[in-house]
């Protein structure tokens, strides 16, 4: 069988309490290590910087998006005002041409009544 070597349990655990020991001392003298705390404060330095460059990229997403829109809107109102400017436009020339005709039938009728009366004279 693989992993039995003849070692008996207390060899076993004894062996993994030396493994535990020296991992913990391992951990302890890199806590204590004078450089940690100069790359922790570099990480935390870089992390910051990191952050503040995210939160103006997205500051300047924001904006970007709100002038669109603001041109979006500004474009949507000016087509909206030429077409109520062509709507007056056309109902003016609508009008013109009704004021037209409506004096070209006035001229007939009065044509037509001078004719009426002139035949009966």
């Amino acid at each position: 069988m693989k992993g039995t070597r003849g070692d008996s349990l207390d060899d076993r655990r004894s062996s993994a309490n030396d493994a535990r020991k020296a991992m913990l001392e391992k951990f302890r003298q890199k806590v204590q290590d004078p450089g940690l705390q100069d790359r922790l404060a570099v990480r935390k330095a870089q992390a910051e910087a990191r952050d503040a460059r995210q939160k103006e990229r997205d500051e300047q997403k924001a904006a970007e998006k709100a002038r669109i829109e603001a041109e979006q809107l500004a474009a949507e109102k000016a087509r909206i005002e030429a077409e109520e400017a062509r709507k007056a436009a056309e109902l003016d020339e609508m009008m013109r041409l009704e004021a037209e005709r409506k004096a070209a039938r006035d001229a007939r009728y009065a044509a037509r009544k001078a004719r009426k009366q002139g035949n009966r004279r």
